[in-house]
């Protein structure tokens, strides 16, 4: 499959840390096994996402979702995999959720970004004088 018209690869520096977080730190990876395991991810995630696309497709969806993907895992015998991605779609989910209930909140302010900078800036502003006018008022009292 690889090889199939466009060049696609993965980020260098990417895959080094990986890998790099994996080996004991007295081990070494040279260049060309890196290559293998770029090349063997690229083949990995071709494979999944023709399988994931193929289980969107016999659902008649158009958008291929993470059920179809764990589908496409189970289908390919990767079953180890599953747990500990649904995971981590379940964190995603909710990290997603506090993203959303921020974007909601600053929506529903009816503001701009640049009035609530403003907003943000003279309440930094107010808390700065407060906390000059404590410590000076703290210096005085320490003087008498």
């Amino acid at each position: 499959m690889i090889g199939d018209g466009d060049d696609v690869t993965l980020p260098k520096a990417t895959v080094q840390k990986i890998i790099s977080e994996v080996l004991d730190s007295d081990l070494m990876f040279n260049r060309d096994a890196r290559e293998i395991i770029i090349k063997s991810g690229i083949e990995f995630i071709m494979i999944l996402s023709s399988m994931a696309s193929e289980m969107a497709e016999s659902d008649a969806k158009k958008t291929i979702a993470p059920e179809h993907v764990i589908k496409a895992l189970k289908e390919l015998e990767y079953n180890e995999f599953i747990p500990l991605l649904e995971q981590i779609l379940i964190e995603f989910k909710g990290t997603q959720k506090i993203k959303e209930k921020k974007n909601s909140k600053f929506k529903k302010s009816g503001l701009t970004e640049e009035e609530l900078l403003q907003q943000q800036e003279e309440l930094f502003r107010k808390s700065r004088s407060r906390l000059h006018q404590n410590s000076v008022s703290g210096s005085a009292t320490d003087s008498t």
